[in-house]
């Protein structure tokens, strides 16, 4: 019997916040499938919505394919490695150093590339699929790969998008850490003075 029924009882919900946000989380246990370019293209657009300063949308999202998945794998360090061998998509979010109308540095990148990440991971989530981001990646090694600038373009992140696994045919350990988390009180990351 398939168990693929998420305990969100860690993440209360006392003001009816759009339950979108609540069961947004990373988990690590894929199945293994794949995504149709219809829908991978609708994840991606919704990033394309994103707010920028100076609208200048800083991000660049590279994906990778069957026939890269192995090659992007790699860039993972080895204990992410371990998990997201089964994920659908691995992909790498790539921000722009510097502003495109007068090459000086946008303090904004990171910023502005992380609404971008959060838009594209709702919309992998309105569309039936978890995503997962990782910091521990080989972001040098990934910007080689990608052929990146160094003096443009900065890897900021990668990510895993894929189905939930069934959680029954986890052991122990992993089921253990298949569980959304927390957040801190409203009060610990409110003020209003």
């Amino acid at each position: 019997m398939s168990k693929k029924v998420i305990d969100y009882s860690a993440r209360e919900n006392p003001t009816g916040v759009n339950p979108l946000f609540i069961e947004r989380w990373s988990p690590r246990a894929f199945e293994k499938t794949s995504i149709d370019t219809p829908t991978m293209t609708r994840i991606i657009e919704a990033a394309r919505w994103s707010p920028s300063s100076f609208n200048v949308q800083p991000w660049r999202f590279y994906t990778s394919t069957d026939a890269t998945f192995d090659d992007f794998l790699s860039l993972a360090i080895e204990a992410n490695q371990e998990w997201a061998k089964d994920c659908a998509v691995i992909g790498f979010l790539v921000g722009e150093k510097n502003l495109e109308y007068n090459g000086k540095p946008n303090g904004y990148s990171h910023f502005d590339s992380g609404a971008a990440w959060m838009a594209m991971t709702l919309q992998a989530r309105m569309e039936g699929f978890y995503t997962h981001a990782m910091g521990g990646i080989r972001a040098n090694e990934a910007a080689e790969y990608l052929k990146l600038d160094s003096k443009q373009s900065e890897v900021l992140m990668g990510f895993t998008i894929g189905k939930l696994a069934d959680l029954s045919e986890l052991d122990d350990e992993q089921r253990k850490n298949e569980t959304p988390n927390s957040r801190k009180m409203l009060s610990e990351i409110w003020h209003q003075v």
